[in-house]
């Protein structure tokens, strides 16, 4: 998919810089630099998870007990 993004003249340059060091075209590098800043700040399973219940208060045992009497 292509996309529009503005990219200021001095990274340009350094990307144009860094492609010709690497001989790779600017938009792999840009592809690259995309994937890694996602794969850096992706959220872990267990923040994804935290503050699932809100400000439910229960008591955990008292969850698990009234859970598996239902089965």
């Amino acid at each position: 998919m292509r996309t529009l993004v503005d990219i200021p003249n001095d990274l340009i340059r350094s990307l144009a810089e860094l492609g010709a060091r690497s001989k790779r075209p600017r938009a792999a590098l840009i592809r690259e630099a995309i994937a890694e800043y996602l794969a850096n700040h992706r959220a872990s399973p267990a923040e994804d998870a935290f503050g699932l219940w809100g400000d439910a208060a229960a008591d955990g045992l008292k969850y698990q007990r009234k859970a598996r009497a239902e089965w």
